[in-house]
């Protein structure tokens, strides 16, 4: 039986956690240290955290908030947003973080990502990879939260990311986001048959059997979501909440 990573993705914006439907219109769903603690405690396997502000404003990270939301991780924490240096990744590694995701910054430098891999280990580097479908098909990279098309199609800048030093990828569908309409098997298929780093499916996830075919039908290598994890369903009622290990182990583990 084989185990996969179910991953919280949580948008910090400012004091509070927001989620967004299609990389637009943030909803306020909580305080950030809470929800950290209770997703901890319920036992995902890594959380992740992306400042949503931070890249489109040009601000660093928010080091002192980080800190204090670090500390209240007691599994695996991811961080990205306003990352532009390896000053900054080391600052953000002593705040407690254990992998730095790097997504404008990695379109608007490239060799920023090989820096970090030589620095702290490729394992601790990510590169988020947000796309959107183009009106005469295919897809297309999107920088700072989705509000900047790049001439980058998916799978050619996921080769020259891993080539880079990346030691695993984030592909989010822009289009699925806060949708409950299930991944984008397309694309994360298309990214994940063509590098041989783990690719982790984002955007669009509505159940635990949606995250059995990112596997089985995507390729890949672990699972991220949201809004799944933090309301009722769609859109409404803030609820906190991650499947049981009994759940997984059944609806999940014993399926891919």
């Amino acid at each position: 039986m084989r185990r996969l990573r179910v991953i919280p993705t949580l948008l910090l914006k400012g004091e509070g956690l927001y989620k967004t439907l299609r990389f637009k219109e943030p909803k306020y769903v909580g305080d950030p240290i809470n929800t950290v603690k209770l997703l901890s405690e319920k036992e995902a396997d890594e959380l992740l955290v992306l400042d949503i502000e931070a890249s489109r404003t040009g601000r660093p990270p928010a080091f002192a908030k980080i800190a204090e939301i670090a500390g209240e991780a007691f599994v695996p924490l991811g961080y990205g947003g306003g990352i532009r240096s390896v000053d900054d990744a080391a600052r953000l590694f002593q705040c407690g973080i254990e992998k730095v995701v790097l997504n404008s910054a990695a379109l608007d430098r490239l060799g920023l990502v090989g820096e970090l891999a030589r620095r702290f280990g490729s394992q601790s580097v990510v590169v988020a990879i947000d796309a959107k479908k183009q009106l005469f098909g295919g897809h297309r990279v999107y920088a700072r939260g989705g509000s900047e098309k790049t001439e980058h199609e998916p799978r050619s800048w996921a080769r020259r990311i891993e080539a880079a030093g990346a030691g695993e990828l984030i592909v989010t569908s822009i289009d699925r986001d806060g949708t409950f309409s299930g991944y984008d098997l397309d694309l994360v298929r298309a990214v994940a048959s063509a590098v041989g780093i783990p690719v982790v499916a984002s955007g669009g996830a509505a159940t635990i059997e949606d995250f059995a075919e990112a596997v089985t039908r995507g390729g890949a290598a672990a699972v991220a979501a949201g809004s799944m994890f933090v309301f009722q369903k769609s859109r409404a009622g803030v609820l906190i909440s991650f499947p049981s290990q009994a759940e997984l182990r059944t609806r999940l583990y014993e399926r891919i």
